[in-house]
């Protein structure tokens, strides 16, 4: 995993041999082999002996740490260079910016999940590393002098400051096997979760620096020699070395993009806790009358009668089913939230296909209509006023397929202008747009909906009067469960829809010519 932060080196002192800087840097989002990730605010406690390594290699420390500090945008610490060859390069390197960043190694112990961000909520330090190139530009030595690097390490009155000595070990300290490298505020975090690590990037980035460190691998220096030898090599020759790379990120499929039209279009569903499966509606059958009568004549008189609607309260379930090695092994959170996605689109899209199945077998047929726009203004022109006839509500609502959309965006009158743009003087007809599902169709409210028939005949559109269906849900729940046989996991969705009609004259189906 790699994460980027802003980290810089404060200081680096040749004569007190000391190099600080800022090594953590909290709640800076960074892009991991993981997806994004952030270190939280008091996330990293400190393990034992912490020392300073060159490029992550574990073989040849080359200072310890003496001082950390942590305040609540980060830890910042100093560590003292041990009295060798390379401890002495080192601080030349960082005091000249030839290398010039931190990079880190810790082991994750608690993360979270929070809108597709890997949040590390506690970890330990293991090492840090100086190294070459850092993510953030400017992550550079700022000042070498060694009054200044006593003031950046000792100040802020708030912050806690730990200190581990001034004796500095040659020995070799191997690190636990979990732990990662985190280059520059990138961080490598070893969690329950595949993590990679990546060699740092080569300063050989033009013809004058492969000049440069070829000189100086002549000369004996051991990194630029291998800078050399990789710039020699490609992909051609070396095509061992050629890995692939998985970006962080999912294509998801075409349904995610449709929601519920049809629904949104009746009003959206009504919550509802289902008690058994039927549901019933009270009706009005025959309503009381109201006559004018003359005196002493006996009043008008009707009885009144009720009837029921009822409907069934349908399951809508999936599952998708892996295995635990899946579980365990695979690295990214963004599959999980893929898989939860992609799963609650597909229940979306099954309910609003029932609602439309609905409104098609109890809707009115309307009269038939030419597939042209002329068609499409006499079919709302005949139909909206007969919904108002039927139910006494105006209707609001024009649900129509991608075929009838598309005749829609085409429409032109005789003088060759769009007819349903506002934008033109000329006609008012409403807003139909190719960058936009919704707009106005001749005063109502456009739905267009990817789950209609595809092609522009009977039932490829709707005019909606509302309360004339209701729709009932239960709210969709996930379930995991593990299966002990075959060690496999599965993970489903389900909910509870109830669809009824109430007013089929509110519910004018569109009605082609033959």
């Amino acid at each position: 995993m790699k994460i980027e932060f802003p980290v810089t080196l404060t200081a680096a002192d040749t004569q007190s041999r000391v190099i600080a800087g800022r090594i953590v840097q909290f709640d800076a989002q960074g892009n991991t082999s993981a997806g994004a990730t952030v270190f939280e605010k008091d996330s990293i406690t400190f393990g034992k002996n912490i020392k300073l390594l060159l490029e992550h290699q574990r073989s040849a420390p080359i200072g310890k740490l003496m001082e950390w500090s942590q305040d609540a945008t980060g830890i910042t610490a100093s560590f003292k260079i041990a009295e060798t060859t390379a401890g002495s390069d080192a601080l030349i390197e960082a005091s000249t910016g030839l290398r010039d960043n931190f990079s880190v190694g810790v082991t994750v112990d608690a993360w979270t999940n929070k809108n597709g961000v890997m949040a590390i909520q506690k970890s330990q330090l293991i090492e840090v590393s100086l190294v070459t190139d850092g993510a953030i530009p400017g992550s550079v030595v700022e000042r070498v002098a060694a009054s200044e690097l006593d003031d950046e390490v000792s100040e802020s009155s708030d912050s806690e400051v730990k200190t581990e000595g001034d004796k500095v070990s040659d020995t070799v300290s191997e690190a636990p096997a979990a732990t990662e490298a985190v280059e520059a505020a990138k961080v490598e975090a070893a969690a329950p979760r595949p993590a990679f690590y990546a060699t740092p990037r080569s300063p050989i980035v033009n013809a004058g620096s492969y000049l440069e460190h070829s000189i100086k691998a002549q000369l004996g220096n051991q990194d630029s020699a291998l800078f050399v030898r990789a710039a020699d090599d490609s992909f051609s020759t070396e095509t061992g070395n050629n890995p692939v790379q998985y970006l962080n990120e999912f294509l998801g499929s075409a349904q995610r993009s449709f929601g519920r039209p049809t629904i949104e279009a009746c009003g959206g569903a009504t919550p509802h806790a289902f008690i058994g499966t039927t549901i019933s509606i009270p009706k009005t059958g025959t309503a009381p009358t109201v006559a004018s009568t003359a005196e002493a004549i006996a009043p008008s008189e009707t009885g009144m009668t009720t009837s029921y609607l009822t409907g069934t309260a349908t399951k809508y379930a999936g599952l998708n089913r892996f295995s635990v090695e899946l579980l365990d092994l695979q690295g990214s959170p963004a599959f999980y939230n893929e898989l939860l996605n992609e799963m609650t689109a597909a229940y979306a899209k099954a309910t609003n296909a029932a609602v439309i199945a609905a409104i098609t077998a109890g809707g009115t047929l309307a009269t038939s209509q030419a597939t042209t726009a002329a068609g499409l203004i006499a079919y709302v022109a005949k139909e909206a006023p007969a919904a108002y006839a039927g139910t006494g509500n105006f209707a609001n609502a024009y649900v129509a397929g991608a075929s009838q959309w598309e005749l829609m965006l085409g429409a032109t009158d005789t003088a060759g202008r769009p007819i349903f743009n506002a934008y033109v003087p000329q006609n008012s007809g409403g807003t139909v747009t190719p960058g936009s599902a919704r707009g106005s169709v001749l005063g109502l409210d456009l739905f267009v909906d990817n789950g209609m028939v595809s092609t522009t005949i009977d039932d490829s559109a709707f005019i909606v009067a509302p309360n004339s269906i209701g729709i009932y849900e239960q709210a969709p729940r996930t379930i995991t469960v593990q299966k002990v046989t075959n060690l496999q996991v599965e993970v489903s969705i389900h909910g509870y829809l109830a669809t009824i009609v109430k007013r089929a004259t509110g519910l004018r189906r569109y009605n082609m010519t033959a």
